[in-house]
């Protein structure tokens, strides 16, 4: 090394060495925006956004974050004051969501926080004749946050009890990951699709395919990409640390 390439190796200072297990470190690993407990804090952000959502609905007729058909169950029961059909359909899919996003690793915001959060549990509050949360903007979003805090921290709850638990092995061993349902989903294919190819070029490719055939097929690029990455995954799996 001649003396002008030393000065500016020192110059650029040291190169970032490897992590746990001789693997390249991940910037930010360690800290708590990667960790597993983060989880909650984002969940209840979200949540609190969607309540108070549902709370601009309620008092102003906009802003509520579902689709129409959704919220037309919601404002069947603000128009005959019968919030059956709205929180048995909200609360059945929050309940699903609950389940299987530890199982899966996937929880889908439009399913448990737009419909569940956003719909299901607002109409059992109108049900059970308390208002006040849904009337107030003050209060409508420390009541999302609690909410969105308690189903974040139940998900990881279970997934201790299950998956993660001593001796028991998961298929995907990934963290639990949020992902946007309903009419947002659509503008996730590409990044399912840049996900799946910095994971491995198989598993990329795999999502590459199944996004062309969805396209192809007139379906959402998301449900091809990710179906596609899974399939080739199967095939192709990555190997752990």
């Amino acid at each position: 090394m001649t003396h002008a390439e030393a000065n500016t190796a020192d110059a650029a200072g040291p190169a970032p060495g490897p992590g746990k297990g001789g693997r390249l470190k991940v910037p930010g690993e360690g800290s708590f925006w990667l960790s597993e407990w983060a989880f909650p804090f984002f969940v209840a952000t979200l949540a609190a956004g969607i309540f108070s959502g549902t709370h601009l609905y309620y008092v102003y007729h906009t802003g509520v974050f579902n689709e129409v058909a959704v919220v037309a169950l919601l404002k069947a029961g603000m128009d005959g004051g019968s919030y059956g059909a709205a929180a048995a359909f909200g609360a059945g899919f929050l309940f699903a969501r609950i389940i299987e996003g530890p199982m899966v690793g996937i929880l889908d915001i439009g399913g448990s926080l737009q419909t569940g959060v956003g719909i299901g549990i607002p109409a059992m509050l109108l049900a059970g004749g308390i208002t006040a949360p849904l009337e107030h903007f003050w209060l409508a979003l420390p009541t999302g946050a609690l909410i969105g805090f308690a189903i974040g921290c139940l998900i990881l709850g279970i997934r201790r009890a299950t998956i993660n638990s001593p001796g028991s092995t998961s298929t995907f061993g990934a963290d639990v990951m949020m992902g946007a349902g309903n009419s947002a989903g659509r503008y996730l294919g590409p990044l399912v699709i840049i996900a799946a190819a910095t994971a491995s070029i198989p598993v990329g490719l795999g999502s590459v395919i199944g996004a062309l055939l969805f396209y192809w097929w007139k379906k959402p690029l998301t449900g091809g990409a990710i179906l596609g990455a899974m399939l080739f995954g199967l095939f192709f799996p990555i190997a752990g640390t």
